[in-house]
This record gives C-alpha cells, sequence and structure tokens, in this order.
C-alpha cells in the first residue's frame, strides 16, 4: 500500500510505531528516548500538501535522548543502520535529502541539547540568557518546539518545549517595543514619498510596514512566526487575523496612500487593543499626527510605557529600537544560519556597551531630520 496521502505528521507516526519503536523496545528495551517529528520540513507545522514532496519528505523521524545518555546515540544509529526495512508502506525509507546525497535513513538520532542546538545556536537545557532570546529565530523555535512528539520519556525535552513557548516578560517587552518603534520611524514616510511623486517606493513601503504589523500581531499573539514561505498562512490562524486582514490588505494594496495610511492606522489600534487585553501596557491611542505635516505614526509613548516597565539590567542595558535579529536582519543567510546567529550576540554586546563619540547623539525614539523625515 502506497501512502502518499498521508501528511509527514501522521507519517512519521506511524513509521516510529511500525517499525522503529519494536525494533527499539528489542534490541534497547531500557532507552529512555524521545520520539517526533522536528526539525525542518513543512509537515512539522502540518503546511505540507502534494507539492512539498518532491523533496525532504517521506519517512523521516527524530529520536532524542537526555545529555546523560549520549553514549547511546551512537549504538542506536548503528542499530537504525543495520536493522530498518528497505521500505514503509510502499515508500523508500533511505532517500537523499538536499543537505545528503547520500542514500540513507532519514532518522536523527541525538541528545535533546545537541539536536537544540543545531536549531537554535544555543544549548537551552540550562536556560537562556537574554542575548541567547535575542539570537533566536521564530522558524528555529518551531523546529524543535512545534512538531508532534510521538512518545516521550527523557526529562529535557518536555522542559526545553516548556521553555521555548515565549520570551521571558522583560524581553518580551523590549522586543514588541521595537516592533512598535520601527512603525513609528517609517509610517510617515509612505504619504511623504507619494506626494513627492514616487508612487511605486510608497507602496512598496506600505506592503513592508503590512509585514511589520503581521510580525507584530504574532509577537502579541505570543506565537513564533515561521520563516517567510509559511507565515501568511501561520497568521491566519491567529486570533487577531479575523480583524488585521483586511486592513493589512488595505495597507499593502490600496491604490491611494492615504487608505493604505488609514489600513496601517487602524491595524495599529487592533494591536494596541489586544496588547491592553494582555495586561501590557497600552496608552489610549496607537496613532497620532506627525508633526505639523499630513501624515500619521504611532504613539512613541506605546514603546515608551513597554520599556519602562522593564527592570532586567541585562536588557535595559541595550538600546532601544533594536529588538530581536527578526527585527534588524532579513538575510537568509544569516537567519537559517545558528552559527552565524550566534556570533552575532558579539552586536548585541557591542550595542550594549558604546564608545564614546563626539558630537550630540538623538536617541532612537527622537523624530526629525536625523532619523530621514525631512
Amino acid at each position: 500500500m502506497n501512502d502518499r496521502a498521508l501528511s509527514g505528521g501522521e507519517l512519521a507516526r506511524w513509521f516510529h510505531a511500525d517499525a522503529v519503536e519494536p525494533l527499539l523496545t528489542q534490541e534497547m528495551p531500557r532507552l529512555r528516548y524521545a520520539a517526533g517529528r522536528l526539525g525542518s520540513g513543512s509537515d512539522v507545522l502540518g503546511f505540507d500538501d502534494e507539492m512539498s514532496r518532491d523533496h525532504d519528505w517521506g519517512c523521516r523521524l527524530t529520536l532524542l535522548v537526555d545529555g546523560a545518555d549520549r553514549a547511546a546515540v551512537p549504538q542506536i544509529t548503528g542499530l537504525l543502520e543495520r536493522e530498518l526495512p528497505e521500505s514503509y508502506r510502499g515508500l523508500p525509507v533511505r532517500f537523499p535529502v538536499t543537505w545528503d546525497p547520500s542514500v540513507s535513513h532519514q532518522i536523527e538520532v541525538a541528545t535533546v541539547g545537541g539536536f537544540a542546538v543545531s536549531r537554535l545556536g544555543v544549548d537551552p537545557t540550562a536556560g537562556l540568557s537574554v542575548l541567547d532570546w535575542l539570537i533566536l529565530t521564530g522558524q528555529s523555535v518551531l523546529e524543535v518546539a512545534a512538531g508532534p512528539v510521538f512518545t516521550d520519556r527523557t526529562t529535557e525535552l518536555a522542559q526545553v518545549r516548556t521553555l521555548l513557548r515565549w520570551y521571558p516578560p522583560d524581553i518580551e517587552r523590549y522586543v514588541l517595543a521595537a516592533g512598535w518603534q520601527r512603525l513609528s520611524q517609517q509610517m510617515p514616510m509612505m504619504g511623504r514619498i507619494a506626494e513627492r511623486g514616487d508612487e511605486f517606493s510608497s507602496r512598496l513601503l506600505s506592503a513592508r510596514l503590512a509585514g511589520d504589523l503581521m510580525l507584530l500581531a504574532f509577537a502579541l499573539s505570543r506565537q513564533w512566526p515561521p520563516y517567510a514561505k509559511w507565515r501568511g498562512t501561520a497568521f491566519h490562524a491567529l486570533s487577531v487575523a479575523t480583524e488585521l486582514s483586511g486592513l493589512l490588505r488595505a495597507a499593502a494594496t490600496a491604490p491611494d496612500w492615504r487608505d493604505r495610511e488609514n489600513g496601517i492606522a487602524d491595524a495599529c489600534e487592533v494591536l494596541l487593543s489586544a496588547q491592553r487585553a494582555r495586561g501590557l501596557p497600552a496608552p489610549a491611542r496607537a496613532v497620532t499626527r506627525f508633526w505639523d505635516r499630513p501624515y500619521r505614526t504611532v504613539d512613541e509613548a506605546i514603546q515608551e510605557a513597554l520599556l519602562a516597565d522593564v527592570t532586567d539590567p541585562c536588557v535595559t542595558g541595550l538600546p532601544a529600537g533594536i529588538g530581536s535579529i527578526e527585527q534588524w536582519a532579513d538575510s537568509h543567510d544569516v537567519l537559517a544560519s545558528p552559527a552565524r546567529r550566534l556570533a552575532l550576540q558579539s552586536a548585541y554586546r557591542a550595542w550594549a556597551n558604546p564608545q564614546p563619540t563626539s558630537g550630540r547623539e538623538q536617541g532612537p525614539g527622537q523624530r526629525g531630520e536625523a532619523l530621514g523625515y525631512g
């Protein structure tokens, strides 16, 4: 029987139950392990379809053990190499993937900490520092914490997945403040650009602001955003999406800049209401006039109120407006690389301890010509 109609998650569940679990039970009966469909792939999020199956899809599984049992990793790997069948339900058990052209089984075996490091860049089994949190991407967290787990007799995996549910409170406020500040800095440019006759650039900026609002919606929903391919799909599952979808569509596509600005402004009010409902600081309004010009922008009181509640010195030492790595970097070759993200902790350290400079510096929350609003 060929089960290509199964989702990847369902296939992994049955593959474990029928082929892998009996083998481990017989040969390593005392082994304490976790099995699930974790890591990369659309099926980890339940978004795979027929097209997803043209590469890196099939009998994939993740087997994890606690750090104390790391010696079992090569034993499990060897057992699987020797004893797994050639096929399962008409699908090959050994097949190439984009990162490994060899024909081999695609069961990843690792310690919980080792697997987490391979996705996050840092080891969460002993907790995460402020800078550890700030170099995480939503996609990297989802690859550890979102996929289905079929059995778990470890002590570490559930702890790690619980830890990764969301940011600690002070880091959350810092990230939210940066999201609002990014909007406040760029929103008034949209009308200014259009009125100078560059409608195309105004539309591009409007679409980017709609994307920023979508990311803010994830943050206020305490949900990690996947990478770009699945972000819109995951967004529509958020409770706030019902109110936001039409507004973001207008913000990105309305033919007149005033209608696009209305969409952005109304979306900001919806998100501020969601922030208020969460019990987070929220001033009376989200949007205010930009100086005496006929444009609007996000009220700086929002980010100021969020940051006023932050007490962790490791967070207060960071410059306002930077936020998490996904709020200032958009290169896939950076965001998809745990090692490169980890290297960028040095940038945060440098920003937290700036070298003395000559002349007057304008703070990140201040508006005016220094931010390019001439």
